[in-house]
């Protein structure tokens, strides 16, 4: 059995991911300890329950104190005050990252209160569920995934200088540890990308599923009872941690700005199409938008298999994984 990677990983957060990471650290032997805390007194008395942790501590600091790893997995408007908590116990050479969807405000954020010899390597795995807190994790969520980390002072242009870095190194070898596959950006890059791919698609999501019941001419029962293919798969996507969402959209903005009015733009085209009666331009965009999908599947970031009501087959945990 090969070496750990680390000796202590201390895991600052414990709902869906940092109950996932504890779990797919343990499966893959990457730490002799791996230590937890959850703001929750609830919420660390149930990891304790589950045996996520060798270890689950009641602070922070604690939790942070001799780590070699510090992963941040709270809500992203809470990791200013997590890293300025955990800042006087980080010991020399440790890594502190972090798997939150936005990555400029955490630089902003985090940055200023990590010491002097110790790396701080931001990353965002795309990987997650509806579900939330510690029962809802599960060991497969990373596996075969994307793991985004952002190196401070690399851009994207230069991927190969900053993958070369020791720490970003050990990182990258971790998360792949983890089942995810890694690839390097640039903060601001990450966050443009991940406003159209993740943060708009969620927006958009909650904007629906709230119209539906708004709407004074259709009950609730109704909209439950015929909910088509579309309508429940926006429902799911609606059914995330408002917390963590909520802070995702205040910590991207200017890119979600930027990419709900793109959207806004392209919903007007759309709009007049529709009411002038112009089919060239509906089947032209529908055709497109169906290559765009056939292109994902291709890439293996999706299946093919008609799963109409998203009856798709669970992992060996019982859970059915989907992107953040």
């Amino acid at each position: 059995m090969s070496e750990p990677l680390f000796g202590r990983v201390a895991i600052l957060g414990l709902g869906l991911l940092g109950a996932s990471l504890a779990r797919a650290t343990r499966r893959g032997g990457l730490a002799r300890q791996i230590a937890g805390y959850a703001r929750s007194s609830e919420t660390r008395a149930r990891a304790a329950e589950l045996g996520l942790c060798d270890v689950v501590c009641d602070t922070a600091k604690d939790a942070a104190r001799n780590a070699d790893l510090i992963v941040l997995c709270a809500p992203v408007g809470a990791f200013g005050a997590l890293a300025e908590t955990i800042a006087p116990v980080l010991k020399p050479g440790a890594i502190v990252t972090d798997v939150g969807s936005v990555k400029s405000a955490v630089v902003r954020d985090v940055g200023p209160f990590i010491p002097d010899g110790v790396h701080f390597v931001p990353g965002h795995p795309i990987a997650g569920t509806e579900q939330s807190g510690p029962d809802a994790g599960f060991a497969e969520l990373f596996d075969g995934r994307w793991c985004i980390l952002t190196p401070l002072g690399g851009g994207q242009g230069d991927a190969s200088h900053i993958a070369d870095r020791a720490e970003v190194a050990t990182l990258a070898q971790f998360w792949r540890g983890c089942g995810s596959d890694v690839e390097f950006m640039d903060p601001h890059h990450h966050d443009l990308v991940l406003a159209i791919t993740s943060h708009l698609p969620h927006l958009i999501a909650y904007n629906i599923v709230g119209t539906a019941s708004d709407l004074e001419d259709v009950t609730q029962s109704d909209v439950i009872k015929y909910s088509a293919g579309g309508f429940r798969d926006f429902t799911r996507i609606a059914a995330s941690d408002p917390t963590m969402w909520r802070d995702v959209f205040l910590n991207n903005r200017e890119a979600v700005l930027e990419m709900l009015g793109r959207f806004t733009e392209d919903l007007s085209a759309l709009q007049r199409a529709i009411r002038w009666g112009d089919g060239d331009a509906l089947f032209t965009l529908f055709s497109r938008t169906r290559d765009i999908r056939r292109s994902i599947i291709d890439a293996g970031q999706d299946s093919a298999v008609p799963d109409f009501g998203r009856h798709a087959k669970p992992d060996a945990a019982g859970k059915t994984n989907t992107d953040d």
